[in-house]
């Protein structure tokens, strides 16, 4: 299910299509230093909105796995989820409102439910009895974590602004990085 997934994920960005209409206006044409520029990009904002809607989604993930997780290990692991993607959602949401009115409502109406299925993991993970909850979770999360991965290689490849493209470096590191930790939970496990 994660190739088709994945697939669209990467052609709606390599082709700057918005979920909900035109993200942004186009880029100025006058850009202030890079590191300070607001992002203006329609294919930077469309990523911005994307990662918004996604990290989200990883958070309402995590929240309920801290109700149910029970192995410490991973307990530790969704706590450090939930405290660096509330960061970066802050960060994310600042870009956007610093890219205008029409990148924040575009990021407002952004329908991530197409492009994820969170909802289908989360139902997974509510259900999942109390012996299986962790297991459950790593693998709902580590799909989730995969697709963001993949997202912010799209991202590195079609990306404008330099700062937007410093954070997909960072969100591809760090979940790749989760992802194969719980590889290895899950592998202890068996």
């Amino acid at each position: 299910m994660r190739r088709p997934l994945t697939a669209a994920l990467l052609a709606l960005l390599a082709t700057t299509a918005g979920c909900a209409g035109d993200p942004a206006p186009p880029p100025d044409p006058a850009p202030a230093t890079p590191a300070a520029a607001p992002v203006t990009s329609g294919i930077d904002v469309l990523y911005l909105t994307m990662l918004a809607a996604h990290t989200e989604q990883t958070l309402q993930i995590v929240r309920l796995g801290l109700d149910r997780a029970t192995d410490p290990r991973i307990r530790t692991l969704i706590a450090a989820v939930e405290t660096t993607e509330t960061d970066e959602l802050a960060t994310v949401r600042g870009w956007l409102r610093e890219a205008g009115p029409a990148a924040a409502a575009a990021a407002a109406r952004h329908d991530h439910a197409g492009h994820s299925d969170a909802a289908a993991g989360l139902a997974r993970l509510r259900a999942a009895p109390p012996g299986t909850a962790d297991r459950v979770l790593l693998d709902v999360l580590s799909e989730h974590q995969r697709t963001a991965a993949d997202l912010a290689r799209a991202q590195l490849r079609a990306g404008t602004s330099e700062r937007v493209r410093d954070l997909a470096r960072r969100v591809e590191r760090s979940r790749a990085a989760e992802v194969a930790l719980m590889a290895t939970y899950r592998a202890e496990q068996r």
